[in-house]
């Protein structure tokens, strides 16, 4: 079917309703400008479900203050077409008064230690505002599978920790972290970057795989796979800063200490110019890990 573009909560109940006997429904929730590593989502979902939903949503309650909210990029028409070409069936762009209509919203949905971390230590009500607005969506959606990308590890342990303590139904499964050639994690934030800046961002996965590197070489200190992630990004002088460098619990992000097993996530966020990256890769012995 040609994609159907619905900007309603109840105009998506009955587009869902009327897909519904078709078979199972597959979910990817995105922010929008699109790239290659959502489209690899969409069509994990089109190969796994008989219809597929997108939602395109800048989502207001996840952005604190002094973020990129107002310049977050924008490209509805490419976006269509990107989803319509890799078999999505229904898209949901809502405006924001239509997930938080008046009066301002009250309750919220929280999550506790596991989002105090990370990137939570770097932006307080991201995850409160993530949580919130995913919670919503699947409420709207009632996907039968969800899929997310690993790139933005701790949003998955959330997302995960969040289905589990509040009995959501549904599978959540999660794609691998699409690449570009230099191998700077895909990200509708890459676009921010200077010609300049962009030759030097592969930093980031360079740093994580010398750390993986490390690690496959029988090295499973902790703190002996923080530092050559450090040292490696403070070798580039465009670097502005380093947000955090972790070595955690795949599941609570809880900081490793002392040696650390194969499924550890390392990750790390930085600064180039005014551009933030993250990026993480699963620490393993083994070659083949899909980050």
């Amino acid at each position: 079917m040609a994609l159907a573009l619905i900007r309603t909560i109840e105009e998506f109940r009955r587009a869902r309703e009327a897909a519904r006997s078709a078979g199972s429904l597959g979910f990817v929730p995105t922010m929008g400008f699109l790239h290659e590593g959502h489209i690899s989502l969409v069509r994990m979902a089109r190969a796994e479900n008989a219809v597929v939903a997108a939602s395109i949503f800048v989502n207001p309650a996840q952005f604190g203050p002094n973020e990129d909210l107002a310049a977050y990029p924008r490209d509805l028409d490419r976006d269509m077409a990107m989803l319509e070409a890799a078999g999505c069936d229904l898209l949901f762009h809502p405006s924001p008064e239509e997930i938080y209509p008046p009066p301002e919203q009250d309750v919220y949905v929280v999550p506790g230690e596991i989002a105090s971390r990370l990137e939570g230590a770097a932006r307080p009500v991201h995850f409160k505002g993530v949580a919130t607005v995913v919670t919503k969506l699947f409420n709207i959606v009632q996907p039968d599978r969800s899929y997310l990308g690993q790139k933005d590890g701790q949003q998955v342990a959330v997302v995960r920790r969040m289905m589990r303590d509040l009995n959501v139904p549904g599978e959540l499964v999660v794609g691998p972290t699409v690449r570009e050639p230099d191998g700077l994690a895909m990200s509708s934030r890459n676009t921010y970057l200077s010609a300049e800046e962009r030759k030097v961002a592969a930093v980031v996965y360079r740093a994580l795989c010398a750390a993986r590197d490390l690690y496959r070489s029988g090295e499973a200190r902790a703190d002996a796979l923080r530092d050559v992630i450090r040292s490696t990004l403070e070798s580039e002088p465009l670097v502005a800063s380093i947000d955090y460098v972790s070595v955690a619990d795949p599941l609570t992000l809880a900081e490793a200490e002392g040696d650390v097993a194969d499924g550890a996530m390392a990750s790390t966020a930085i600064h180039i110019g005014k551009t933030r990256l993250l990026d993480n890769v699963i620490l393993t012995r083994s070659a083949g890990s899909n980050t």
